[in-house]
């Protein structure tokens, strides 16, 4: 990875377009609320690129969405059209797809052992049984284990390569 990439938010955001999590790793918690707006406005270009390829492609990778002022926005559907969006800051160091592939590729593994725990419950709320979806109680104890697997892999990406060659 190179050493400038710091990830700024991670967001997981539902088949029906409701946030299931939204994670920022910034020092000001006032910025919160700015990188949920960032997760929902990328939901337009998501559907967008999603649309423009006619639903056919394969390939969950969607690339750069869009750069805001200081943020570099990334963005990943599942094949269960779950979308991961990822906030970087931006930096003067080349960042290559693969190595954002790489991260995405991660947070997927994560959400799906997550969701694959037998032991986990989804509760149902009055409000999704509307349009079928099952909410995920992201904030409860049972969870704490996929927001560790979140930070680690932030923590990960976020720390200077130790490895040596040779």
């Amino acid at each position: 990875m190179p050493p400038g990439l710091r990830i700024n938010a991670v967001a997981f955001i539902s088949a029906q377009n409701h946030p299931i999590i939204v994670r920022t790793f910034s020092a000001q918690d006032e910025t919160a609320i700015k990188y949920h707006y960032i997760a929902h406005t990328s939901l337009d270009v998501i559907e967008e690129r999603v649309n423009a390829a006619g639903g056919k492609s394969t390939d969950c990778y969607l690339g750069l969405l869009y750069a805001m002022e200081d943020v570099a926005v990334y963005g990943y559907i599942t094949p269960l059209k779950v979308k991961i969006v990822l906030a970087l800051a931006l930096s003067d160091s080349v960042v290559r797809d693969v190595e954002i592939n790489m991260i995405f590729k991660a947070l997927h593994m994560a959400y799906y052992s997550s969701i694959s725990n037998p032991f986990l419950t989804h509760s149902d709320t009055s409000d999704s049984s509307q349009d079928g979806s099952r909410t995920l109680t992201v904030g409860s104890t049972k969870w704490k284990n996929f927001r560790r697997r979140i930070d680690e892999i932030t923590r990960v990406v976020g720390s200077p390569s130790t490895t040596s060659v040779g």
